[in-house]
């Protein structure tokens, strides 16, 4: 870091040292090099700002007004993005050490995560009193094999200066609480996750599908994403009409939703869905009888012996 010195007019000096966070996500330049005698200079700088995230992914701070005559308008440290958690962001960065080999240190953000109102996934850093600083992942997410949330990118090792693909994986699950919204909850916090907005979801007997779009600054139009869930329904008497996320025989995560049934004619039951907080999905799905198990079976006996009426499953109903 390079700081003016009092002492030695018009000069400025570089003192090494390491970048810290303390609380409230303050960032802290704890000086390590010696420093000469006759010459003013601080042991630890406070730099007050905003947090960004830059187009090559570096961590950015864009200083207040009144620190910017000292040390120019942004501090921008070169970091790799390394673990990201329900609550944190973690990034490598790179030092010298005194025989010039490097070495690394974190940097940990805390917060929150989110999606903004273009579906790109942001990271809400916390700065204390109900302030926020968005750090904004301008690039499409995608999904692995394992209906994981991934996001990558490229960029430049810290080491070797060669370009590489980053991957990130968000651990967590996939959850229908509205008809236009599909949600991706991060392990660990059902209230912290991504909320996608989206088409009304489409539910057939053995698979469910949504389709959005991704706003990204750098595209005139949004990345398209159908996100198809294959699988079969089933019901649980303490549950409700359950779907399992199937695929080559593997189950990969269930959705669990209130419904409304009713007979339709000999073979089928039509059901109404309510997502797992009540609310009305605006879907419908026709299930062939063949497909419920001894729990199914004694719903489609209570079926038969309200006739026309519609019986409540789920959602807090019990049969």
């Amino acid at each position: 870091m390079t700081i003016k010195s009092e002492a030695l007019r018009g000069c400025r000096r570089v003192l090494e040292g390491r970048f810290k966070l303390s609380g409230s996500n303050t960032l802290t330049y704890h000086v390590k090099t010696p420093i000469p005698a006759g010459i003013k200079a601080p042991h630890q700088v406070k730099l007050h700002g905003a947090w960004s995230l830059t187009e090559d992914h570096d961590l950015r701070l864009t200083l207040d007004k009144w620190q910017r005559k000292t040390f120019g308008d942004q501090v921008t440290i070169q970091a790799e993005i390394i673990d990201v958690r329900k609550n944190s962001l973690a990034f490598a960065v790179q030092t010298k050490k005194q025989n010039d080999l490097p070495s690394f240190y974190t940097l940990e953000l805390a917060g929150s995560w989110q999606a903004d109102e273009r579906n790109r996934l942001t990271f809400r850093v916390n700065r204390g009193a109900g302030r926020f600083d968005s750090l904004t992942f301008d690039a499409a997410w995608q999904l692995d094999k394992n209906y994981k949330l991934t996001y990558a990118y490229q960029k430049e090792g810290l080491v070797r200066r060669t370009k590489k693909t980053h991957t990130l994986t968000f651990d967590g699950y996939w959850d229908i609480r509205d008809k236009t919204r599909l949600s991706y909850v991060l392990a660990g916090a059902p209230a912290s996750g991504f909320d996608f907005t989206a088409t009304a979801g489409i539910f057939k007997s053995n698979y469910i599908k949504y389709e959005l779009g991704i706003g990204l600054s750098r595209k005139r139009l949004p990345q398209r994403r159908v996100i198809t869930f294959p699988g079969k329904w089933m019901i649980q008497k303490d549950l409700g009409f359950v779907f399992e996320v199937r695929r080559e025989n593997r189950k990969f995560q269930t959705f669990i939703f209130g419904a409304e049934a009713r007979l339709k004619g000999r073979d089928s039951v039509a059901v109404s869905l309510r997502s797992s907080l009540n609310r009305d999905l605006a879907a419908e799905v026709e299930l062939s009888r063949d497909i419920f198990n001894a729990d199914g079976q004694a719903f489609l006996r209570l079926l038969a012996s309200k006739k026309e009426a519609a019986v409540v499953a789920g959602a807090g109903f019990r049969w």
